[in-house]
């Protein structure tokens, strides 16, 4: 699969397993997919990204992932359907954060090591990047570029994708924004 990822789409991929190693954790998730995708320039993803959730809106997204991550990454969805049979997840969050600190429960884990000197991707990255195979044939395109990862962000559900529709980046709005002309 990998020999259909565009330049673009490899330099995603990389820069995804950079953000982990420098957050010290222990997986490359689909968080550090988004951060890598967050980080492109001069690509079509980039440039979608601009559109939908200009460089001035980036604070809250990074924001809501990071309210995500110590509510160990449960999603808005999550937390509500756990509130129906009266469990409250930010009172959860309070006692153990106030027992062991804040961000106890992210999963920020910066003295487990990596046994093969290899960083391996989370169960959800790597959905992402299978999906982003599924969008380019959908969509009759011959490799996987930087926006089919992205595309594939916005359908897998869960904390990232969540926070990417809060901030206006759903799959409709990509795919209308990659797909419109580029001008001259």
């Amino acid at each position: 699969m990998f020999e259909r990822f565009t330049k673009a789409a490899r330099a995603v991929v990389k820069g995804a397993v950079e953000h982990a190693e420098r957050g010290g954790a222990t997986v490359v998730t689909e968080e550090h997919v988004l951060l890598a995708l967050l980080d492109r320039e001069d690509t079509r993803a980039a440039a979608a990204l601009r559109t939908l959730c200009p460089p001035d809106r980036r604070p809250s997204l990074l924001a809501a992932l990071a309210d995500a991550r110590r509510r160990a990454g449960l999603s808005r969805a999550d937390a509500e359907a756990l509130a129906d049979l009266g469990i409250n997840v930010g009172a959860i969050v309070a006692r153990v954060e106030e027992s062991h600190g804040e961000g106890a429960l992210a999963g920020d884990r910066k003295d487990s090591g990596w046994w093969s000197g290899r960083q391996s991707f989370s169960r959800e990255a790597k959905t992402v990047l299978e999906k982003s195979l599924r969008v380019a044939v959908a969509r009759k395109d011959r490799e996987i570029g930087d926006e089919h990862i992205l595309l594939a962000l916005t359908t897998t559900g869960g904390v990232v994708a969540e926070a990417l529709a809060d901030h206006g980046v759903t799959y409709a709005a990509v795919d209308t924004a990659v797909s419109a002309p580029t001008a001259p």
